[in-house]
């Protein structure tokens, strides 16, 4: 087996076909045939099945394509620390961000990190999940995660700052009318939640229970954007960190009180290279301010 049989089979699952997969590789359909051909036949097992949709991972497949994304990582890191030189640095980065954590700081971060390495190329993904965070940070295959500090965050996890929640309310919801919302007054509201296995719905969670209220549920969502907005449209009031609203929406928008604020940090690698060590200064050099006052993000 060999590292570009393990990338063929990864474009393969990706694009749903053995064509598309050639065409983002660069390389003769056949030679892609050919080394999924040879793959399976070395491994012993089927690794795609043919639907009317296009190719998809069998159970094998998909095992064995989860061993091959960390392979493949682990060799592009190899690669573009072998060929750092100087203010050079070439190869992949890829980044988690937990959803609705660090919107405000990372463009940023990224945006820095661009400039100071401009041939490297990063990839960064939102993931709700903070167990699948720490199941990806442990399996290395992520170089950078950002995410809500828990109780089983790692002991090497870097505290970057505070991310503070405002409640977003619907236009004309008599509580705009205050400063600083109380949660108390919005007992008997509905809420615009988010997926059960979220960070930002335990965080809503805790913080209903620790003011003694019961959420009813209007609607659960993915998308912190998408909270935002069916709560301005009068679904249900939302929670969510300040640095996620989005442009036009600031005026529905008021912190609470008690305050609700969570700590913010960085998982890197084990050995991390260059690129990695850039980032993390980069993020602690943005603004991680506990305070309410905020500039939302489009």
């Amino acid at each position: 087996m060999s590292l570009r049989q393990f990338e063929y089979a990864l474009a393969v699952a990706e694009e749903g076909s053995v064509t598309a997969a050639a065409e983002r590789l660069h390389v003769a359909q056949p030679s892609v045939s050919q080394q999924i051909r040879g793959l399976e036949r070395e491994l012993g097992v089927q690794l795609f099945a043919r639907t009317p949709t296009g190719l998809v991972p069998t159970v094998a497949g998909r095992a064995f394509l989860r061993e091959a994304q960390v392979a493949v990582s682990a060799s592009r890191r190899a690669r573009a620390t072998a060929r750092a030189h100087a203010d050079e640095l070439v190869g992949e980065l890829v980044v988690a961000a937990q959803m609705g954590f660090g919107t405000r700081q990372l463009p940023g971060a990224l945006d820095a990190l661009r400039r100071r390495f401009p041939r490297l190329e990063v990839t960064v993904f939102e993931e709700p999940s903070s167990a699948e965070l720490d199941r990806l940070c442990r399996r290395g295959v992520l170089d950078l995660a950002l995410m809500a500090a828990c109780e089983q965050s790692p002991g090497d996890a870097q505290h970057l700052g505070d991310e503070e929640f405002v409640v977003v309310l619907g236009a004309g919801h008599p509580q705009l009318t205050a400063d600083r919302v109380e949660l108390r007054a919005l007992e008997g509201e509905p809420w615009v939640r988010f997926d059960r296995d979220s960070a930002l719905d335990g965080v809503l969670l805790n913080v209903l229970r620790d003011n003694e209220l019961t959420p009813a549920t209007a609607a659960r969502v993915s998308q912190t954007a998408t909270a935002v907005r069916w709560a301005a449209h009068g679904l249900g009031v939302t929670l969510v960190p300040a640095s996620a609203v989005p442009y036009g929406y600031e005026h529905l928008v008021r912190p609470v009180f008690p305050v609700v604020s969570q700590p913010v940090i960085a998982v890197v690698r084990p050995g991390p290279g260059p690129a990695e060590t850039a980032l993390l200064e980069f993020l602690r050099q943005e603004s991680w301010r506990g305070s309410a006052v905020f500039s939302p993000v489009s």
